[in-house]
């Protein structure tokens, strides 16, 4: 008998076909086994969209003006429990409709009990909250909101008009929490959470129809989010706090004398901040990626509101997330932390083409 591959790579021999899925999921496997345990889980909890997490808190540190420390690590694992315990919170409260739309998820597909899917989310909620008061105050105390956010989304809120709201504002106090672990403050990462929580509002919108498809104004809605954040992000990219202090002096460092006129020589207000040319070509180049990443798929869902489009759509806006983290932590001037964050654009790519991030 020829052997052919089933969709999780391993050798089948039965003729039976796998449960048919929708464009954009990840077939489940039949072969048995604690690895196929461990992909259902991998499905679940959406592990690829992990990597579109720890831009958050960074993103969030880059707008303070300070460099990430030990408790910005510990704002990062909060955040990442937090995100898990909403995937896996989700799926439990969907599990119904899961059922008949799709039934090869973990949970209608009876390879993870639902029991198991609530505890996780209890578990991890707990884990989160506790990672965030080893961060210290400020960061429980955005923390807790946060955790209030996505349970009451998932529970509550999703089908309903201050669904997608709800998650930009989630997304949002992500970035908040990074600023808050780190120096202690939010106020000077509040433009930047406002930016990011736009984006993620214009995805979830799109979202609430990838399974049926539906208008094509939501995904239109979503290009024109696209291009205005692009344009918010560029134009700002000279602002920001910037990494370098005054002498202790207090006087302005010398950069030449002025003429006989008592004008100072051209160039040289140019030369006072030698990194703000590199920073802003980074900013744009980054903002540039992003919307990259998105204009296509929302443009073809667009013009054919189709589930696998809307679903590609989807896809696209979570994965755009990570350059949009990296653009505003470059607009202010976290050139090092911008780069750190786009490194994990294609980590996030590769490991999605094996489980969907929808």
């Amino acid at each position: 008998m020829t052997l052919r591959e089933s969709p999780c790579g391993c050798p089948d021999e039965t003729p039976t076909a796998a449960p048919r899925a929708t464009a954009g999921d990840t077939p489940p496997c039949a072969c048995p086994g604690r690895s196929h345990r461990g992909r259902a889980w991998a499905e679940l909890l959406r592990l690829p969209a992990l990597f579109s997490v720890p831009g958050d808190a960074l993103a969030g540190t880059a707008a303070t003006g300070a460099s990430p420390n030990t408790r910005t690590l510990l704002a990062i694992a909060s955040s990442l429990c937090l995100y898990e315990a909403g995937m896996a919170l989700n799926d439990w409260a969907d599990r119904d409709v899961d059922a008949v739309e799709r039934p090869h998820r973990p949970l209608p597909s009876g390879r993870i009990r639902p029991a198991a899917a609530l505890t996780a989310a209890c578990a991890l909620t707990g884990a989160g909250l506790a990672l965030a008061a080893g961060a210290g105050r400020p960061a429980l105390a955005v923390a807790a909101p946060l955790a209030a956010t996505v349970w009451a989304y998932d529970l509550g809120l999703k089908h309903t008009p201050a669904g997608p709201v709800a998650m930009g504002t989630a997304r949002g106090l992500d970035l908040l929490l990074g600023a808050a672990a780190t120096s202690g403050s939010t106020r000077p990462a509040l433009p930047s959470a406002a930016l990011l929580g736009t984006h993620t509002l214009a995805v979830t919108t799109v979202s609430r129809q990838e399974a049926q498809g539906g208008s094509p104004v939501p995904p239109l809605a979503a290009l024109t989010t696209t291009a205005l954040l692009t344009r918010l992000v560029t134009r700002r990219s000279s602002g920001g706090p910037t990494r370098g202090r005054r002498p202790a002096t207090g006087h302005r460092p010398a950069t030449g004398h002025r003429s006989a006129t008592g004008h100072r020589p051209a160039g040289l207000r140019a030369d006072r901040f030698p990194g703000q040319d590199s920073g802003a070509l980074l900013t744009t180049a980054l903002t540039a990626a992003y919307a990259a990443t998105t204009a296509r798929p929302y443009f073809h869902a667009t013009l054919n509101p189709s589930p696998p489009l809307t679903q590609r759509a989807v896809g696209a806006g979570i994965r755009a997330t990570i350059p949009l983290q990296a653009a505003l932590a470059a607009r202010s001037r976290g050139t090092a932390t911008a780069l750190l964050i786009a490194a994990l654009a294609p980590l996030g790519a590769r490991f999605a083409k094996k489980v969907s991030v929808t």
